[in-house]
């Protein structure tokens, strides 16, 4: 797990420029403020805080965490 605390103060700028925050996500997903800074950190994961995150900022999970997503060509196809 990759820890990025530069990432982390990028989403917080973004997300007041949005005019939303950390505090205002963990709201919304009745979670504690501290488990939204933790997964925007990289101390651990959690696609339903990313996905939030990624909403309220108009893009995606894959563009925000991008070390998180192994990109289209890494994933292992399935075989039928």
């Amino acid at each position: 797990m990759k820890v990025d605390l530069h990432n982390h103060e990028r989403l917080k700028c973004r997300l007041r420029q949005a005019g939303s925050s950390m505090a205002e996500i963990a709201r919304m997903l009745d979670i504690k403020q501290s488990s939204v800074t933790v997964v925007s950190q990289g101390y651990r994961r959690s696609h339903r805080v990313q996905s939030a995150i990624a909403v309220q900022l108009g893009t995606t999970p894959q563009a925000l965490f991008p070390d998180r997503y192994p990109a289209e060509e890494e994933r292992p196809t399935e075989q039928t």
